[in-house]
């Protein structure tokens, strides 16, 4: 399902590839373990995802996009619980054995072949018009404060808050269908520092004395987490005259924001004068990844991301999927930050930190 041009590896993680770079984050298995029967992991982590099976399906069904939706999410669900009752039985079987990446590609291939192709559309256009509407406030407000590493904490606080919404999560989905997210609650509300892993006063004091050139920042949740989480964060980086690249996923993937939706929110966010509340966008670009999953794997992404990304400095991966349960440990030949919120128990039992915890982990290459 991925673009037809081939995919290639991301051109800044560290060399040579097959020893320093392992996409998921949380070994499922070790070569000690009987390759036929599934480790503890192996099975918490089907769980999770056979958990996650009826909001989906709830979702399936009301897309009015597809003919007999009701029938056919009835038949998602169906298959999605026989493929994870097989990896349970047998972690060989489905192209196994099973990591993140592979549990999401299932998931999204049965969707995709019952046509369902994009489910939370219409929640991904409610929650951009609300967080539209709210950017300039935000803006605003974080622009007041006049102190640079408190306007920089606040920034970061307004990812963590954003980050929230994310439909993957069972329990999330669950608070969402009852009453909404209120964002600027939400950033009230962040775990205290510090946090799981908290990198933030490092990054604060690189960021009072150090100007990265260009920012690659893979993107992830529409709503409050692109449009009031990252896009001031970005405008901020703007401001300092960083160019700002935003990779976004190829193909819809749960409430994922996609290049094209992210290209349509920007320009209604841009005045007459192509700017963002006052900051120019000419050093802004949109990039396809070419993902099509809520994780990544670096080694696959489109050639024009590898293409924009050979003279970036600073590589910026967002959102739990990207960020911590892929990459949390990659190595980049540049600067690195990876930043998102735990919303698994599962991804907060293996750092040892709080359902809700944050991670901000930011990795410094010396120049040579």
């Amino acid at each position: 399902m991925e673009s037809l041009s081939e995919l290639v590896e991301f051109p800044l993680l560290q060399t040579p590839i097959d020893s320093h770079y392992r996409a998921s984050t949380i070994p499922y298995r070790f070569p000690s373990d009987n390759p036929r029967k599934s480790t503890p992991t192996e099975l918490s982590w089907i769980h999770l995802f056979l958990n996650s099976i009826p909001s989906f399906k709830k979702r399936a069904e009301s897309d009015t996009s597809v003919p007999d939706a009701v029938i056919k999410a009835d038949k998602f669900a169906q298959r999605y619980t026989d493929i994870l009752e097989d990896l349970k039985k047998d972690p060989e079987s489905h192209g196994g054995p099973p990591d993140c990446i592979l549990l999401c590609r299932l998931r999204e291939l049965i969707l995709r072949e019952l046509g369902f192709a994009d489910i939370f559309k219409k929640v991904k256009d409610e929650e951009n018009a609300k967080a539209i509407s709210l950017f300039e406030n935000v803006v605003l407000l974080n622009d007041a404060i006049e102190d640079e590493a408190k306007r920089l904490e606040n920034l970061v606080r307004g990812i963590f808050a954003g980050n929230i919404f994310d439909l993957g999560s069972a329990q999330l989905a669950e608070v969402f269908s009852k009453d909404g997210m209120s964002f600027l609650a939400s950033c009230q509300n962040i775990i205290p520092r510090p946090w799981v892993i908290d990198d933030l006063d490092t990054f604060k004091t690189k960021w009072s004395k150090k100007s990265w050139k260009k920012v690659i920042i893979f993107v992830d949740n529409s709503g409050a987490d692109i449009i009031l989480g990252i896009l001031p964060f970005a405008r901020e980086l703007l401001r300092r005259g960083t160019q700002v690249v935003l990779a976004a996923n190829d193909l819809p993937s749960i409430n994922d924001v996609t290049y094209s939706e992210l290209i349509e929110i920007i320009s209604k966010l841009k005045d007459e004068e192509g700017r963002l509340v006052g900051v120019s966008t000419s050093n802004l670009l949109i990039a396809n990844s070419g993902n099509d999953l809520p994780v990544i794997d670096l080694t696959r992404v489109s050639q024009e991301l590898a293409y924009l990304a050979t003279d970036a400095d600073l590589v910026v991966l967002e959102g739990m999927g990207r960020g911590i349960e892929t990459n949390l440990y990659a190595q980049f030949k540049c600067d690195s930050l990876k930043i998102g919120m735990v919303k698994h128990p599962e991804v907060a039992q293996f750092l040892g930190g709080r359902l809700y915890d944050c991670v901000f982990k930011y990795n410094e290459v010396s120049s040579s």
